[in-house]
């Protein structure tokens, strides 16, 4: 079907249709109730390229990921695609699955598609990236990379508190022996949440064991973090965990081998998924308002659609931490 197609059932000019497609204008209303008539009845679709071409600007958001089997980015990238819908946006999404030639080329297929702006929410991000997404002088978000400014927007999570906040409370608890299972793909946040962990032990708990083991960024992958955890050493009293994903596979080859959490062993998560409410048992976690990132982001990346303009700005989010039946006093 066309656009004269429908001008022609609804009888109007094709310019009229357009108007009431794209809202640019004030249209009568019975005349904007028979040209929707007519693209119901015809099953008209607008080419959008086109539309954005011909209104000089485009009408889809870019999103780039780390991992979308991680509901962590699944949850933004749905609070992006609501406000997206909202608005009369089309959002296009990426997954890297870590790699950094992946992003590469990924960032470079949206920026060659004109989005109206690009939001990458990933951990592999490298410096040339970050100058070629400066040069390309569309609205920018980067999630804990970076620096904001010009074309910027940084959204950075303060995960040294939450770390802090998680070691406090297993410290007040009484663990001194403590493991943290990382995910070996991420460069960005798995460091900085390990410096963050081995400064608060040692702040909180001189003398405390520490081991570091790491794994894919999966169900799985938490649970061969265990395995590869309990075979190289003792048990600790308390695992913590650099996501929920992680931590719920974890806590699955814990029941399988007969340990009890958190009898025997406490763990914690970070992010506070969905899933880390219903896991069994309940998970301890550190919550990220994923919801507030996705609504953030697109009001940097689209700012018609907001009276407040927020491109080139840095945002930091304080994490929470959440108590549930996963954690509890140390063994012995």
């Amino acid at each position: 079907m066309t656009l004269e197609q429908v001008a022609k059932r609804s009888g109007v000019s094709t310019a009229t249709v357009s108007r009431v497609l794209n809202g640019v204008a004030v249209v009568r209303n019975s005349t904007k109730a028979r040209v929707m008539r007519a693209v119901t009845e015809l099953k008209y679709h607008p080419n959008l390229h086109a539309r954005s071409l011909a209104g000089g600007r485009s009408r889809t958001i870019g999103v780039v990921v780390s991992n979308l089997d991680n509901p962590f980015f699944l949850d933004i990238y749905r609070a992006v695609e609501n406000d997206c819908h909202s608005h009369d946006y089309e959002v296009l999404v990426a997954n890297t699955a870590y790699s950094p030639e992946q992003l590469i080329a990924s960032v470079r297929l949206m920026i060659g598609r004109r989005v109206a702006g690009l939001a990458a929410i990933v951990s592999e991000m490298e410096d040339a990236i970050v100058s070629e997404l400066m040069e390309s002088r569309l609205p920018i978000v980067l999630y804990d990379v970076g620096t904001a400014g010009g074309n910027i927007t940084r959204i950075r999570v303060n995960y040294r508190k939450g770390v802090e906040r998680i070691v406090e409370y297993l410290v007040a608890l009484g663990h001194r022996q403590m493991a943290f299972i990382g995910h070996h793909t991420v460069l960005g946040p798995l460091d900085e949440r390990r410096r963050a962990l081995l400064d608060a032990v040692q702040a909180m708990c001189p003398g405390a064991d520490i081991r570091i083991v790491a794994d894919a960024d999966s169900l799985d992958g938490g649970r061969q973090a265990i395995r590869g955890l309990l075979s190289t050493g003792p048990a600790p009293t308390a695992i913590i965990c650099v996501n929920d994903l992680m931590a719920v596979g974890a806590l699955r080859e814990l029941r399988e081998r007969g340990i009890r959490v958190p009898r025997d062993i406490s763990v914690t998560g970070f992010d506070n998924i969905k899933l880390s409410e219903y896991c069994y048992p309940a998970l301890t976690t550190v919550h990220i308002p994923r919801d507030h990132i996705g609504h953030t982001l697109f009001s940097s990346l689209a700012p018609d659609a907001n009276a407040a303009n927020t491109m080139g700005k840095e945002f930091v989010i304080d994490p929470e931490l959440v108590v549930r039946d996963s954690t509890g006093p140390a063994r012995g």
